[in-house]
């Protein structure tokens, strides 16, 4: 199984279902808590079910038990909970809530998972710490750590940039 991650927010329709496309997604994983407002866009709750079985012909759930819980979120959005403590409490309540034997019991027969989320540039997303978590279970790595989060993001930030500056250095030659 390949576990991907995906943002609501800051995104296109075309960036949002194309990434679902070059993964072959066949279960888009909505672990968002609140995905109803107008503010959500194409990526509505509703909506977004409907786009995802339209579009790239695969199943779509909004499953809320891993999602951080409202208090914590509330915090780490507000700003008054660094990235570090918000991991740390998210990390723990998927732990209480046997959260990663649930997703395989759940979703184990899916093949490319898109986790949806809602990272921004400027914050980022409990997905990534779930993402980390099952891919671990998978590896029958022990428990995630922050600092393998931070490792993974960075390289993936610096993968991102060496693509940025070959695609300009392409445009300057063409």
């Amino acid at each position: 199984m390949q576990i991907h991650t995906l943002s609501a927010y800051e995104t296109t329709a075309q960036e949002f279902f194309g990434k679902l496309a070059e993964w072959d997604a066949d279960l888009v994983l909505d672990v968002r808590l609140k995905n109803t407002n107008q503010l959500a866009g194409f990526t509505k709750r509703d909506d977004l079910a409907y786009f995802v079985e339209k579009i790239q012909h695969a199943d779509y759930a909004h499953d809320v038990l891993f999602s951080p819980a409202t208090t914590v979120l509330e915090r780490y959005l507000r700003g008054t909970m660094d990235w570090e403590d918000f991991f740390a409490n998210y990390h723990r309540e998927m732990v209480q809530r046997d959260a990663v034997p649930q997703f395989f019991e759940k979703y184990g027969r899916y093949q490319s998972v898109a986790i949806v989320g809602t990272a921004t540039q400027k914050r980022r997303s409990h997905v990534e710490i779930l993402q980390q978590m099952i891919e671990d279970s998978q590896a029958g790595l022990p428990d995630t750590a922050l600092e393998q989060v931070t490792a993974r993001d960075e390289a993936a930030d610096a993968a991102r940039e060496a693509e940025k500056e070959a695609r300009r250095h392409h445009s300057k030659s063409a």
